[in-house]
């Protein structure tokens, strides 16, 4: 070893640096926006009557700013710093880093705006419009190249198990984001998605679900098996356990997105699938969990002492708690009482906050001091953000509890004589109204635990006297000794192609077998003749819905269980939602479904309760929208939606092309002309509101089903 040459190199600090910064002021704004959509539910009045403003526009603002925005820069500060310190390189190129940090920010300034304009998808966690959906696959195009070209050039011949995470990270996130994005643009901010239906709820599901395993859960097992053992100054407790966490995680992940639309219109096969895998996913993630844990072991006092071990020891339990719920609830029985109400909000935030939170937490107060060379400004209020942060989170948890349980339990009760006990949704509303209040106080405390954390970085920073750029030594790769008698696993660490090639294998066989068949086979949607594509007034006016968010309170799927017959009819069909581009199956109910709302109430109904809820039910805790009385549809771009729609494979006669301005004018006059006998002024066919009511009329009008329902209101009359 004397004969090997050392090699002088610096690491880019002022990258992670960077990063750091944006993941306290987005994780602020985040917080914020939570606490705002939670009291926006506790209280209308919230919503404050601007168009902008409502719970439909900036719940889907909320949770891509916290995943995206908090714990995207997060996940990029924590792989940056610890991927250097684990080749012993710097980074692929500094250029890339800065490209990378200043675009990923650019396009979360987009969604910031474009997003509270009503700008979106619809398509949850994947709400972004085509443009900005290409620049993120850009950026992210760019991040895998400098992370990938630094292992190239690392000094480490073996890669440490958080980079096989990161690996993962990478090219899962890739393969989600580009299949599920794929649209056919209208124009610059308008497109429909390729997919359709069924299908689109399978993509979806399958991004959705995974997005949540390879953005907010990978990446951070990589920064765990990094960062605990360093705080606490010991080895990860088990390699083997760290193989078998890995390879079976990644494997079997990918399999549970389906979990998500049990009991729907999805094939039973797909569904059984998902929930098995689902209740196998307990193995690898408790396998993680104690491999966490028991890093820990012999440093327990540091851990009731130190901050950084304090807030990561909790994250990893957290992670263990919602890792056992999440498969518990995949469970169809159980699945079956908790969908659609807010048991799983509270199972979603024991996660984000608890893993997801905790974790960058302890993961700041370790790298601020060391990076700007410093102690931390005070321990006594990082403690008491902890104490902030956790009993905020089990108010916001046992809130959600109670009201899903609630929620549940209403929705399901029949008397003896087979009626409803609760047929009016309102019912239900009103009785869990007080937990969100409790939940919105909860999220007070954890926002205020951060701003302490805030302040007490800012301090530590202050008092800084900064540090010069380190030079560090090592040996080129090449110039590493072999080890002998090395596993099978211990020589493939040491071929970084090789293992993203097995990586991409294991990701994307579960992916295959489930979505394929959906998309190049007819026999996942039994077709109904009597189904229609929506007229050009009914696009125009699911567009609304659409950007609205309303799809974020609504679900249109009727499962098939008594209550829900009882309540909205027949079960969905997966013919019924043939042409819906986004599906819009929902996965939460804060008021009732509308798959067959249409002709359930007249128009001028609908007109009233738009413009204002509690005139036609009381206690609604629903937003006023009376922008939709004085603003038009957008009629310019109708010819061309219905191009793009005939190009995506709807099929519109050639009448409906040509004549797409007229057949919407006609359709709007007809409506306003019906509400005119009520006294709306005919000036009013031409806004908003108008095609609204024509989509919302449509829904459940079409097909089989409908017709079972319409010989069964006329049997009973």
């Amino acid at each position: 070893m004397n004969d090997v040459k050392m090699e002088r190199f610096k690491y880019d600090d002022e990258l992670t640096k960077l990063f750091i910064f944006a993941t306290v002021i987005w994780g602020f704004v985040a917080l914020l926006l939570g606490v705002t959509v939670a009291f926006q539910l506790a209280s209308w009045k919230v919503n404050m009557g601007l168009e902008w403003s409502t719970f439909g526009r900036l719940r889907p603002l909320h949770t891509n700013a916290a995943i995206f925005a908090f714990v995207g820069n997060a996940m990029f500060a924590g792989i940056y710093y610890s991927t250097q310190r684990l080749t012993k390189s710097r980074l692929f190129s500094d250029v890339l880093g800065r490209i990378h940090f200043w675009g990923w920010q650019l396009i979360i300034v987009a969604a910031a705006i474009s997003l509270p304009l009503g700008f979106t998808t619809g398509k949850e966690y994947a709400e972004l419009e085509w443009p900005i959906d290409i620049a993120i696959a850009v950026i992210w195009v760019v991040f895998a190249i400098n992370f990938f070209g630094t292992l190239v050039k690392r000094r480490e011949k073996h890669l440490y198990v958080a980079l096989w995470f990161y690996i993962a990270t990478i090219v899962t996130v890739t393969v989600l984001h580009v299949v599920n994005s794929i649209a056919f643009p209208v124009d610059f901010m308008k497109s429909y998605p390729v997919y359709a239906g069924i299908q689109d709820a399978l993509v979806q599901w399958w991004y959705g679900h995974n997005a949540v395993a390879f953005f907010l859960t990978t990446p951070f097992l990589g920064i765990m098996y990094y960062f605990i053992p360093k705080a606490a100054n010991r080895p990860v407790y088990s390699y083997r356990l760290s193989i078998i966490h890995f390879w079976s995680l990644v494997f079997l992940y990918i399999w549970a997105g389906p979990h998500h639309l049990l009991y729907t219109s999805v094939p039973d096969w797909v569904q059984t699938t998902a929930m098995v895998f689902s209740v196998m996913l307990w193995m690898p993630s408790w396998g993680g969990m104690i491999n966490g844990l028991l890093t820990l072991r012999g440093a327990w006092d540091k851990v009731r002492t130190d901050p950084v071990l304090k807030f990561m020891a909790t994250s990893v339990t957290f992670y263990g708690m919602a890792t056992f719920e999440g498969p518990l609830l995949a469970i169809k029985s159980i699945n079956g009482m908790a969908h659609y109400t807010d048991w799983i909000v509270g199972h979603v935030h024991s996660g984000t906050i608890g893993w997801n939170y905790m974790i960058i937490s302890g993961m700041l107060y370790y790298l601020v001091p060391k990076m700007w060379n410093t102690t931390l400004y005070s321990v006594k209020m990082a403690n008491a953000q902890f104490w902030l942060a956790t009993i905020g989170l089990l108010l916001y948890m046992m809130s959600m509890w109670t009201a899903g349980i609630t929620q549940a339990l209403m929705w399901r009760a029949i008397d003896e004589t087979g009626k409803l006990v609760y047929p009016n949704f309102i019912e239900t509303v009103v009785r869990i109204v007080p937990m969100y209040w409790v939940r919105a106080f909860g999220g007070v405390l954890i926002l205020a635990g951060f701003i302490l954390m805030m302040y007490n970085l800012w301090l530590t920073i202050k008092k800084s006297k900064g540090l010069e750029e380190q030079e560090y030594m090592a040996p080129a790769m090449e110039k590493v000794t072999s080890e002998v008698n090395q596993t099978a696993h211990r020589k493939l660490e040491g071929l970084p192609t090789l293992f993203t090639v097995l990586t991409t294998i294991a990701i994307l066989v579960g992916g295959i077998i489930e979505i394929t068949p959906s998309l190049i086979s007819d026999t996942f949607v039994e077709r109904d003749s009597e189904i229609k594509p929506y007229s050009p007034l009914e696009i125009a006016g699911r567009d609304i819905f659409i950007k609205e968010g309303c799809y974020v309170c609504h679900s249109q799927q009727i499962r098939p269980m008594p209550d829900e017959a009882l309540r909205y009819g027949p079960p969905s069909t997966a013919a019924e939602s043939v042409y819906d581009r986004p599906f819009q199956w929902g996965s939460r109910r804060i008021g009732p479904d509308l798959a067959r709302v249409g002709g359930k109430y007249n128009d001028m109904w609908h007109f009233r309760h738009m413009y204002d809820p509690r005139e036609v039910t009381p206690k609604s805790i629903m937003p006023e929208y009376t922008w939709l009385f004085k603003k038009k549809f957008e009629i310019k771009t109708l010819p061309k939606k219905i191009k793009v729609m005939t190009a995506l494979g709807v099929p519109y006669t050639d009448h409906q092309i040509k004549n797409t301005v007229l057949l919407a004018q006609k359709q709007a006059f007809e409506i306003t002309k019906g509400l005119n006998v009520d006294g709306v002024d005919m000036k009013m066919q031409n806004k908003e509101i108008i095609a609204l009511i024509a989509y919302l009329q449509r829904l459940g009008v079409d097909g089989a089903r409908s017709r079972e329902l319409k010989k069964q209101v006329r049997s009973e009359q």
